[in-house]
Formats: C-alpha cells, sequence, structure tokens
C-alpha cells in the first residue's frame, strides 16, 4: 500500500495527456466512492437474491421476464461491483472476472433452452402425424394423430396447419416485431386485455401468404374427397387449435378458441380467428404464468371433419381427484360438446370400475332441456333437447363400456391417465377428438379433516367437487366476464356457470364455486392446475351467498361454512401449484448458479476469487475485500499535515482529519467537534471526552525499565511517540489511526441505514512494554470485546476485532464502548505485571464502562 502522502502528492499533479492513468493514482475521495460502489450493488444484488427466492414460496406471481430482467440487471451489478473492487484495490482481484464469466455463461446457458420450429410442409395430414411431432403439428393434432395411425381409434379425418406455416403467417405481416409481451404484467389485467386486443386486431388484418392460402385450399379439397369417399354427408369442418405446449404437460384447457361447423368459404378467416385467440387475455396470462417465452408461442391448426353429434362428452381414465380410486369417469349431453366441457348444463354421469366386465358403477341422469347443434347453413346455435331424450341417458350401457375400453387403452398407450373429448355421431359412431394427459392430485390435507364442522352453519352441503382443498375469503359475484378485472386478492370466486376466463384471477382466488359445471370441464381441469379448492354444480350458490360475505370452502367434503375457519384452511394447504412449471423450474436453476453460499470464512484457504462459484460468492469476497482495502487507507506514517485540517479538542491526542465528503462543515484549517457531521467520529469523539484521560498509573518499576528498554532497542520508537493521528471520514464512514505513545491503533467503522453495510474493524498493536506486558492488554482488551460481541484474531501483542451487520444505532454503542477502552487502556501494559491484573481490569472496565452488558 502506497502511502497517503504520496496519493496526495500525485492528486496535485497533471497527468499528461499522453501517458494514461495508472490505477495505484486513484485519489482517496474516488477510492472511497469505489468503496462505496461495491456496498451498493452488494446490497442490491443481495435484495435481489432475497427477492428471487421469495417468489419459490408459491405466494407470487411472476413471469420468464422477470427471470430474464432480473438476471441481466444482476449481471450487470456483478461486474459493476467487480469493477469498483478492482479500482479501490489497483487492480488486485482481476481473478474474480473469470469466475464471473464462468457462472454467467451458466446462467446464460439455463435462460437460452428453447424450442425451435422445424421446417415441414405447411400442411401435414393426420395419416402422417405422431405423437412426436408436437413441435411441427401443436400436441392436439400429434395426439389425434397417433390415436388414429397407431391404436386405430376412430378419429375424425383431418389435416394440420403446421407450425411451421404459423410461423410463415407471422414473418410475412411482421407481427413478431409487432406484438411485444414482455413487459407485460401478469398480475395487471386491464394491460393484459388491452395488450391482446391489440395483437388480436392485427392479426385478423393480417394478410395469409399465398403459398400458404394455395397449401390450405389444396389439404381441404384433400379432405373433402376423403370424407366424400367413406359416404359421408356435410363437407364442413371444424378448425380447431393445436398449440406446441397445448395437450402436453400442461393443458391450456379452454384457453384457445375452437370453430365448429365451418363452411369451406369461411375456412381462412377462421384459421386467422385461432391464430388470434393465442394472444387472448387469458391465454397470454396463462402462458406466462407457466413460464413460456415468447418464441414457445407458437399455434398449430386442425382442420377436421365437423361431427354431427348426437351425444358427445368428455371422460377420465381415473378419477382426478381421488388419486386412490381407478374408476372412470364418462360425463356426456345431448348434442355437441362444448356444452359439456364449458359446463354450460349439467351432464349425464357414470362411473365405470376397471374390472374386466367394466362394471358401471354409477348413473345420474339429470333432465337436460338445451343443447349445441350443427345449424344446416354452418355454424352452431342452441336448440332444445327433442322431448323422447329429456332425462333419458345419453348412452347405452354397451356404449359406456366401449367408451370405458377407449379410455383405458389410451391410458396403456400414453402411460398416464388421460382426459379424452368423444363424440357420438347421428348413426352412433364414436370418435375420440381430443386426448391429454389428466392431472391427478395426491396431495392429501396436513391434517384429518371432519366431516362436518361442529359448532359452525354449513351454508352449501351440495356438489361436485372439482379440486379438492380448504379455501376462505370474501365472496366475489363474477356475473359477466368484466368482473374478473377487479377481482381482490384472496376472494372466493361464485358464479353461474363455469369458465375458462376463471384462468386469469387463479392465481388470487382462495377458492371457486359454481352452480352449474362439472368435475369433466375445461375449467375444472384448470383448477386443478392451479390448486384452486372447486365446488362446482351448487345449483344455489348465487341464490345462497352474498357478495362480500365471508366464507370457508371446505372441498374435500363438500361443505361450505360461514365465516373464516383458519384451522380448516391451515389442515387443508397443499404444496406450491407452479413449482411444475417452466417459470418455476428455470428459477430454480437459475438460483442454483446465484444463491449458494460456500465462501464463507475469510480466514479459509478457500477465501480466494478462483474458488467463487456462484454471484453470492463473489458478494461475499468482493465485501470482505473492500473492507480490507478501507482498512489500509489509514496505513501511512509519512502522511504530510498539510494534506489534512487539524482538529481542535480537548483530549490528549494531535488528530489530523481528511474529508471524502460529508464528513466535515468547515472551510477552516481548523475545526472543532461541532464541525464534524461524520456519524462515526462523532460517536467516538463524544464517548472520549466523557471520559477522564489517566496521566501515567502507578507505576511498577520493572514495567518502567521494560518500556525504557524496549525504547532503546527499537527503531523510529522516540518518533513514534510523537506522532499525530489521521482520520478519514465521510458522513457514515470513518478511518481512525489513532497513535497513543508507543501503540497504535485503527478503528474504521460504517454507520448507515443498510445494516448489510454496516461495520467495525478495531486494529490494535505495539506498545512500550515488555512482549508479556503487552500480550497481557491484548487479551484484556479481547476479553472486553467478546462480551460485547466482538469477533477476534489475536496473535501476540496484535488483535484484530470485528463486528458486522447490526443496525446504526448499535454500531454507535459498541464505537462508544470502544473509545471509552481506548481512553481505559491507555498504557496500561506498564501495570500489568501478571494475569491477575488482567482479570481484574477486565471486571473494572465491564463494571464502570460497558453500557452493552
Amino acid at each position: 500500500m502506497r502511502s497517503l502522502l504520496s496519493i496526495f502528492k500525485r492528486a496535485k499533479k497533471k497527468v499528461k495527456a499522453t501517458q494514461p492513468p495508472l490505477p495505484d493514482r486513484v485519489l482517496f475521495k474516488e477510492r472511497y466512492d469505489c468503496f462505496q460502489a461495491v456496498l451498493s450493488e452488494n446490497n442490491a444484488v443481495l435484495e435481489m437474491m432475497a427477492d428471487m427466492e421469495e417468489k419459490l414460496s408459491g405466494d407470487y406471481l411472476f413471469d420468464m421476464s422477470y427471470v430474464r430482467s432480473n438476471c441481466e440487471i444482476m449481471v450487470e451489478r456483478i461486474h459493476n461491483l467487480i469493477e469498483n473492487l478492482n479500482k479501490l484495490s489497483n487492480g488486485k482481484y482481476r481473478g474474480l472476472y473469470d469466475a464471473f464469466k464462468k457462472i454467467n455463461s451458466d446462467i446464460e446457458g439455463t435462460l437460452a433452452k428453447k424450442v425451435e420450429t422445424p421446417v415441414t410442409p405447411f400442411t401435414i395430414p393426420f395419416e402422417q402425424a405422431t405423437k412426436d411431432m408436437a413441435s411441427s403439428v401443436g400436441g392436439k393434432n400429434a395426439n389425434l394423430g397417433e390415436i388414429k395411425n397407431r391404436l386405430n381409434i376412430p378419429v375424425p379425418e383431418g389435416f394440420c396447419i403446421s407450425a411451421y406455416a404459423f410461423k410463415r403467417f407471422m414473418e410475412h405481416n411482421k407481427l413478431t416485431d409487432k406484438i411485444v409481451l414482455s413487459a407485460v404484467d401478469v398480475g395487471d389485467i386491464e394491460g393484459l386485455t388491452r395488450i391482446s386486443r391489440e395483437a388480436q386486431e392485427l392479426i385478423m388484418k393480417a394478410e395469409i401468404p399465398p403459398d400458404l392460402e394455395s397449401s390450405i385450399s389444396n389439404a381441404y379439397l384433400e379432405l373433402s374427397n376423403k370424407i366424400a369417399q367413406r359416404g359421408g354427408g356435410s363437407r364442413n369442418t371444424s378448425v380447431r387449435s393445436s398449440a406446441i405446449h397445448e395437450d402436453a404437460h400442461f393443458t391450456f384447457a379452454g384457453q384457445y378458441a375452437t370453430a365448429l361447423n365451418v363452411a369451406s368459404e369461411n375456412l381462412l378467416a377462421k384459421y386467422r380467428e385461432i391464430i388470434a385467440s393465442l394472444f387472448t387475455a387469458r391465454a397470454i396470462f396463462y402462458h406466462k404464468s407457466k413460464g413460456f417465452q415468447e418464441e414457445d408461442m407458437v399455434m398449430a391448426v386442425g382442420v377436421v371433419e365437423m361431427i354431427d353429434s348426437k351425444a358427445s362428452g368428455v371422460m377420465y381414465s381415473r378419477d382426478p381427484t381421488e388419486a386412490g380410486r381407478y374408476a372412470i369417469i364418462i360425463n356426456a349431453v345431448w348434442g355437441l360438446g362444448p356444452y359439456a366441457v364449458d359446463g354450460v348444463v349439467t351432464p349425464n354421469t357414470y362411473v365405470v370400475s376397471r374390472d374386466s366386465d367394466r362394471t358401471i358403477l354409477e348413473k345420474n341422469i339429470p333432465v337436460q332441456r338445451f343443447m349445441l347443434a350443427c345449424n344446416p347453413e354452418g355454424d352452431v346455435g342452441e336448440a332444445k333437447v327433442p322431448e323422447e331424450n329429456k332425462g333419458q341417458p345419453c348412452l347405452t350401457d354397451n356404449q359406456i363400456k366401449a367408451l370405458a375400453e377407449y379410455a383405458l387403452t389410451l391410458e396403456k398407450r400414453y402411460e398416464k391417465p388421460q382426459d379424452i373429448e368423444w363424440a357420438l355421431d347421428q348413426n352412433n359412431n364414436f370418435f375420440i377428438i381430443q386426448a391429454r394427459p389428466l392431472r391427478i392430485l395426491t396431495e392429501k390435507p396436513r391434517k384429518p379433516i371432519p366431516t362436518v364442522l361442529p359448532g359452525y352453519k354449513v351454508l352449501i352441503d351440495k356438489g361436485e367437487i372439482a379440486c379438492k382443498g380448504v379455501g376462505a375469503g370474501k365472496v366475489y359475484l363474477i356475473t359477466k366476464e368484466e368482473d374478473l378485472e377487479n377481482f381482490p386478492e384472496g376472494a372466493v370466486l361464485v358464479a353461474k356457470h363455469t369458465s375458462p376466463t376463471f384462468v386469469t384471477v387463479m392465481n388470487k382466488a382462495s377458492a371457486i364455486i359454481a352452480d352449474v359445471g362439472s368435475p369433466t370441464g375445461h375449467m375444472a381441469s384448470l383448477s386443478r392446475e392451479y390448486r384452486v379448492p372447486t365446488i362446482l354444480n351448487t345449483q344455489v350458490a348465487m341464490k345462497t351467498l352474498e357478495a362480500g360475505q365471508e366464507i370457508t370452502v371446505d372441498a374435500i367434503n363438500r361443505n361450505i361454512y360461514e365465516g373464516r375457519i383458519d384451522d380448516l384452511v391451515e389442515a387443508g394447504k397443499k404444496e406450491n401449484p407452479f413449482n411444475d412449471t417452466a417459470v418455476f423450474k428455470t428459477l430454480t436453476a437459475v438460483l442454483k448458479s446465484i444463491v449458494p453460499l460456500n465462501l464463507i470464512r475469510p480466514e479459509s484457504e478457500n477465501f480466494k476469487p478462483e474458488f467463487c462459484e456462484t454471484f453470492h460468492d463473489i458478494t461475499r469476497f468482493a465485501h470482505e475485500m473492500a473492507m480490507g482495502e478501507m482498512f489500509k487507507i489509514g496505513d501511512s506514517r509519512d502522511m504530510r499535515k498539510g494534506e489534512a485540517v487539524k482538529l481542535e479538542v480537548k483530549l490528549p491526542l494531535e488528530i489530523y482529519m481528511i474529508d471524502l465528503g460529508g464528513g466535515v462543515e468547515s472551510s477552516s484549517k481548523k475545526v472543532t467537534p461541532d464541525h464534524i457531521r461524520s456519524i462515526p467520529m462523532n460517536a467516538l469523539l463524544k464517548a472520549m471526552m466523557t471520559m477522564e484521560w489517566p496521566g501515567p498509573p502507578p507505576l511498577n518499576v520493572k514495567g518502567f525499565f521494560t518500556v525504557i528498554a524496549h525504547t532503546t532497542m527499537t527503531p523510529h520508537s522516540q518518533k513514534l511517540l510523537w506522532e499525530p493521528s489521521f482520520a478519514i471520514l465521510s458522513k457514515e464512514y470513518m478511518n481512525f489511526s489513532i497513535r497513543l505513545g508507543y501503540h497504535l491503533q485503527t478503528i474504521e467503522a460504517y454507520a448507515g441505514d443498510n445494516l448489510n453495510d454496516n461495520y467495525i474493524r478495531f486494529l490494535f498493536k505495539g506498545g512500550g512494554a515488555s512482549l508479556d506486558r503487552r500480550a497481557r492488554r491484548t487479551r484484556l482488551i479481547k476479553e472486553i470485546l467478546e462480551k460485547v460481541d466482538f469477533s477476534i484474531h489475536r496473535t501476540g501483542d496484535v488483535l484484530d476485532a470485528r463486528v458486522t451487520k447490526y443496525e446504526k444505532s448499535t454500531i454507535l454503542e459498541k464505537l462508544s464502548t470502544l473509545a471509552r477502552l481506548t481512553v481505559f487502556t491507555k498504557q496500561l501494559d506498564m501495570t500489568l505485571f501478571n494475569e491477575a491484573m488482567v482479570d481484574w481490569y477486565v471486571n473494572e472496565f465491564i463494571k464502570k464502562h460497558c453500557t452493552e452488558r
């Protein structure tokens, strides 16, 4: 370390234009600014780490933009931290750059993973599609192709408009540059709605490229010929979404559009509508909350032969709400399937055993008065259920068993439970129109929950459980989609019908209740995915429950209680619903390169840049080294008094000060304690000034002669006896090198509003007595400081003590203790002729001067 004098001399000289400034020419002020920058960046990074870790609790909603932006900011802050540490230390820790590059590379590798869109034909017939082609034709189309080609289960004729076709459409209209979702906050429903509307308008006005239009037209003609050859009637189609991640690990249930009974002249317009549905508010919310990136938002489309359904519905190959119940559940409605999956009407429910006979265990046949049907001219509309079908089963027993067989075949093929949509045409032929993985809730309540909780009023005790759990909150009635925009955190959503749009508030809802709906519907799938306790088909919730009324929803025993029952809520708690999402897994992986701390002890041999494995290691190392570098600033033996101002104070010390900014308020060369604005220096001086400074203590003759002998044999010792003390100050910082006779001590302190910055370091060495007496004084100081929580490293008569990360008030209190200790131990080594004297003085100081006991 160069002397303070030489640094100040260099500061006065102008650097020649041809000579670049060298790191060791940095002035005190600039070095202090670097130190401040290290502290600032260190604190900012630690706060970011805490925030990112908190997101893993499951109590917060975040998306991939949050992960990316935080990593980018953190990388920049870590780089700034390393830069400033090296400026402060004259380039001593350049090895940190290598560690930084490696860690940053690991993070970039984690964030760079994305799905590439394969180059394929614009249209692909179902006959050529398999489950391995999800990245080309989307999950829904890939599954239908697999079922058709590998299992020989009946599937409607159709073709895929590929993901590559979507890419062509977007690039042709430059929509990728125009639709930017990265800045959208998933918690801002109004903002989501605005961005969604703008994106959909752009898509609906966009041109379909001529080559893509030609490919779709040719594929449609081929499909029409296949239907005609089979003897089919209508050439109308259904146009269905098939996003690349749809019907895979994440269901995207009900998030995208489906157009039914589409005439040939409307096919291209409906294709645009399906593409536009990729950017509905609820689809954007789902995508971002599950952690997908913008480049993952790719929409393939299925153009499928329209089945004019006599009956249709959904079946689960297992019960999704009971992990141990292996029965097959089939829901059926008269007419087209949307009335079943959207919960518009209460469906027939059949429960079938998985035994070899496919025994039908339960039947529930409500009266269905309305159904969805194909219009002769195209499109669909509501119609009355024929009188002969009202109150009658949609399916015969043989048909129920046939569907159950399909369910088991599909489960076996995919090696996991399946959620299957089916249709029965007017000729009683079955078709599978969708199959995807079924989410089974395996969690059990933390504590046993009684069927009915005594002492509490039950408001509703019926309905069907779509997702088990317990939630409590104030009732929020949904009568129209716009009501979702103001949905409050923790409320219970109550509605007449279920809707997939409810997904936009599932992160806020403590529970969901609907008068009409089915556990096999789209919204029910989403509530299980988000793990929101849900009871459907209550029939009376909208009449029974009032807006703002506090209730507890027990979706385990099918009870809705008046008031909030915290014990029940606690017993029914479940794990984080987002821990299997892409964004959660990505954040978890990224934090492995950020959070773990491997550098624990500064005295360890591994406390070096090359052993930094995480950003936390770098901040830990940099913070420790920055404090060490600042401590050395005051260690100058030949600093000129002319470079500093003298403090006029009634103490037996000659003190000169250098103000780095905010430490002293005076333009004079001589200042008094009233001019000092440095928080730690003020605390130290005030405590020193309250003490009665001792003259020479009652002298032990032997001790006196050891001092004389030591002075005679130690070079420069007489000069040291009269050397002044120097303090380097700012408002929050102090580095005070105190000369008290033959011994030297340095007190460095930082006392600010952020406790992560705050510390005291105290270095004590030297003395005029013999080595054994000097060692006794350091033992005395050590024992006193240990009683006030300093960590101590002592070697002979050299003592290094520190405290870190205390509130400012505590730091100032400890500085006062150090000040009193400084006065108390002045020339004390001459009296410490045995260990018993050390013990006596320790007790005396603690009794009289230690306010922290």
